[in-house]
């Protein structure tokens, strides 16, 4: 029986994996092999899953907590795209604020379904936005220490650690956290890439197509200070019916709404990533925010006009969430206002994400044989 190879993407809020999993979705596509993807948030209406749907990839969506603690829906939702898209290979993004996930994740799959999963390396995407203030233990990281704890802890377990967003750093930059990530980490191989542009790419894909014995490295970590330093982050989805008389760009829209955001946030609390998709029946479009810090980033153009459009608001900042909902009905509303239309908000949930529970956890990495 033809194993089915599990590729799962780690990294910090706003590190780049859904970018990296639609790139990688088309590269195997491209292999001539079928593909099914699952994405994973802590609410509904997660940008991530409408934006790799309409690219055309067959995705399901675990809700209401990381993989860990929904370790059964992932299995479930990796059969269901089993059943109704025969993939050769399963790409899977967890929630960006989670770690342990070799633990909890990782070696249950290997023990658990063996028979049925083959279980590629597991790479971690740095974020160097956040990334380097954070390994050089700044005061003005944009975290707090215990949500640092969860950017350094995802770092630990990686099989390799990937520094994406080349695309965005000079030379000195890259060459600067290359030494500081080495210093940190200096027995897990670093990778250097954009998933944007493809630069790079060819190493991350020689990585995941190893066997071997990968995906054991057990974290040491104190669930008290992981739970904490979730919950000081603000959770926010939203999803809102936009309508005007007239055509108005769809990029434009988009941007403006981050923009408007960001600049809400910046006295309130760090952002960690901000990301709005709009859709019509013409086209589609995404903008996102990786830091408070950062300029917002049209990361997918609609090129353009609309006079009706569906869009979907994902905030993840070191708010509170009811200021976290009021600031974007408020940014919302304002864009709205400056592009002729009118907003109808459908849906906004926003909370604090409750402590991690999760359904297995190993404390040592198992011994498997694929075969028995």
């Amino acid at each position: 029986m033809k194993l089915l190879r599990f590729i799962m993407i780690g990294g910090f809020l706003g590190a780049g994996k859904t970018t990296t999993l639609a790139r990688l979705a088309r590269f195997y596509l491209d292999r001539g092999q079928k593909v099914g993807l699952v994405t994973n948030d802590q609410a509904q209406d997660l940008v991530d899953t409408t934006s790799l749907r309409s690219q055309g990839f067959p995705v399901e969506e675990v809700p209401g907590a990381c993989f860990c603690c929904r370790f059964n829906d992932l299995v479930e939702r990796v059969e269901l795209l089993e059943a109704n898209e025969r993939p050769d290979v399963i790409l899977a993004e967890p929630v960006g604020s989670c770690t342990d996930l070799v633990a909890t994740v990782v070696q249950p799959l290997k023990d658990l379904y063996g028979s049925r999963f083959q279980v590629a390396p597991y790479p971690v995407l740095f974020k160097p936005s956040h990334g380097l203030r954070i390994l050089k233990s700044e005061e003005n990281s944009g975290f707090s220490p215990k949500a640092a704890y969860i950017f350094r802890k995802q770092l630990e377990e990686a099989d390799a650690i990937v520094l994406n967003r080349l695309d965005e750093l000079n030379s000195d930059s890259v060459n600067e956290l290359t030494d500081l990530v080495r210093a940190t980490f200096p027995e897990t191989p670093l990778l250097r890439m954009s998933a944007k542009t493809g630069l790079g790419f060819d190493a991350l894909t020689e990585l995941i197509d190893q066997e071997g014995n990968f995906g054991r490295k057990i974290l040491d970590i104190d669930y008290d200070v992981y739970a904490e330093g979730e919950a000081e982050l603000g959770w926010l989805n939203s999803s809102i019916r936009v309508v005007a008389d007239k055509l108005f760009s769809v990029d434009d829209f988009l941007l403006d709404t981050i923009a408007r955001l960001r600049d809400a946030l910046q006295d309130l609390g760090e952002v960690a990533h901000l990301k709005a998709i709009g859709l019509s029946d013409v086209s589609f479009g995404v903008a996102n925010l990786v830091s408070s810090f950062s300029p917002p980033e049209l990361s997918l153009p609609a090129r353009g006009a609309v006079k009706e459009l569906d869009l979907i608001v994902n905030a993840r900042a070191a708010v509170d969430p009811e200021l976290l909902a009021e600031q974007v009905r408020r940014a919302v509303t304002e864009v709205c206002a400056a592009h002729a239309s009118s907003p109808a908000f459908h849906t906004m949930q926003s909370f604090r994400p409750g402590r991690p529970q999760p359904t297995h956890r190993y404390a040592s990495a198992v011994a498997h044989d694929p075969l028995r």
